[in-house]
């Protein structure tokens, strides 16, 4: 299934769960069939386990019709708003060699070692802590942050968590993947190069309003390979970045299972894959500029589509 949250355009009075049908031509409002509490938010849905995504199942085979909506009379949010936790990972190794041969290339009088990729990457997945409040959708505007001037996309997707679970085994950790979707972690790349000298992270390069968007829908776990998709990210109709989900490094299994070690994990957290290889404007050495639109793709989810505005 393709679950999506979205509200009316006629009423837009609240946020609702449904699954694309006829080709994303249509959406099923699961809120109008007799699913109970497990069909009030995309967080409800995740929680109330197998049992609901079942029943979820069959209202999609055969929905009511006065259920179906036409996808013109509705506006995606992204699929879980306010989800419980967002980890960003660095799955990919291609992505961290290009880009720390940039940052050399721009500093050609740093020591050999300054940009290489530090061997605790190749031991353990390595991951931050992102704004769960800062999350939009499929088709908002994201405001240019005041203090930033250089602004870049980021090719990524990732994982919902379906069940939770502690101290979780790499061989049983596909079993608590409810479901995928595109990440786009905008970063201000200048904020970014000041604070990560502190080593505490990327703080206010990552952290604005906006800067988290996580879309269009949650395809779920049986539905999608995540490990042979083509990703493409194009910015205003132009393709800049191609890469492919089979180069990662870390699996998302591995990130399960070393995140969850002594640690809880609960459903609807998300976990972003890190950008793929060649898959930001830090690489290309190529920034985005003020109403830019970007589209990510990747092969199985669909595209997510949102502009870069100042003055936001």
């Amino acid at each position: 299934m393709r679950l999506v949250t979205f509200r009316h355009r006629a009423t837009g009075d609240r946020d609702r769960v449904g699954a694309l049908i006829e080709g994303d031509d249509a959406v099923v409002d699961l809120g109008l069939s007799p699913g109970g509490p497990a069909f009030a938010s995309m967080l409800a849905l995740i929680r109330a386990g197998d049992e609901a995504l079942a029943e979820a199942r069959r209202v999609v085979a055969n929905p009511p019709p006065a259920s179906v909506v036409p996808a013109a009379e509705i506006a995606l949010r992204t699929p879980l708003p306010e989800p419980p936790q967002i980890r960003d990972c660095l799955c990919f190794e291609e992505h961290l060699k290009r880009a720390f041969e940039v940052l050399r290339k721009s500093r050609p009088d740093s020591s050999p070692d300054a940009f290489r990729i530090p061997e605790i990457w190749y031991r353990q997945p390595i991951y931050y802590k992102a704004n769960r409040l800062a999350v939009v959708g499929h088709g908002e505007d994201v405001a240019w942050p005041g203090y930033a001037e250089v602004m870049d996309y980021e090719l990524e997707f990732g994982f919902f968590v379906g069940k939770g679970g502690k101290d979780i085994a790499r061989d049983a950790a596909r079993a608590h993947i409810f479901g995928y979707s595109i990440f786009n972690d905008f970063s201000a790349r200048d904020a970014q190069a000041r604070e990560m000298p502190g080593g505490l992270g990327p703080g206010k390069g990552k952290d604005f309003d906006g800067g988290n968007v996580i879309g269009p829908c949650i395809v779920t776990a049986d539905a999608l390979d995540p490990y042979d998709c083509t990703m493409i990210a194009r910015v205003n109709g132009e393709e800049w970045s191609r890469g492919h989900s089979g180069s990662i490094h870390w699996t998302f299994e591995d990130l399960i299972a070393h995140v969850s070690q002594s640690e809880t994990l609960h459903p609807g957290e998300f976990f972003g894959s890190g950008t793929v290889g060649g898959g930001c404007g830090l690489e290309l050495e190529r920034y985005l500029s003020d109403g830019d639109v970007v589209e990510l793709e990747v092969e199985g989810i669909g595209v997510l589509r949102n502009r870069l505005i100042r003055g936001g």
